[in-house]
């Protein structure tokens, strides 16, 4: 993959993180559910953290509040966009150090944490799905497919 597929599946992801918001909104579903959102949002601004190589800035699990994530959405959507703009081409090999919620220390490609971002907010947004279809609550439809489709990614 090369920067342009990221930005695009970035754009995808940005897209999905909205809809979901939109549905938990419109859902009134249960504290345990919006955790899941706020997890994919702070996750993603945690591995942003890691690939910049600045300290960790919030907790893996916060506990935020729809607003709260809503605001967190559009930070983490703009911090990536801005990342994605001053990416070299041949930075996606480059590999970073980091150390996990466990203290664990790690290395890992730019292009794999990019990559596992992406899977790792799909996979929560399909969870919330499930717990709000169990909730009675009718959650977002955010298949990548679905959103190229109708021309909301391009």
């Amino acid at each position: 993959m090369d920067k342009g597929d990221f930005v695009r599946l970035f754009a995808y992801d940005r897209w999905a993180n909205r809809e979901c918001l939109k549905a938990l909104a419109a859902g009134q579903t249960q504290t345990e559910v919006l955790g899941r959102m706020a997890h994919i949002l702070s996750a993603e601004k945690l591995w942003l953290d890691r690939i910049q190589a600045v300290p960790q800035s919030m907790a893996v699990w916060p506990g935020l509040s729809l607003e709260e994530c809503s605001a967190l959405a559009d930070e983490i959507a703009a911090a990536w966009s801005a990342y994605f703009a001053h990416l070299a081409m041949d930075a996606l090999a480059e590999v970073i150090e980091y150390r996990n919620s466990k203290g664990e220390s790690w290395t890992s490609r730019v292009e794999d944490v990019l990559t596992h971002v992406i899977m790792h907010s799909a996979y929560h947004r399909g969870q919330i799905a499930i717990e709000m279809r169990a909730l009675g609550a009718e959650p977002a439809y955010t298949d990548f497919i679905h959103a190229v489709r109708q021309g909301l990614v391009e």
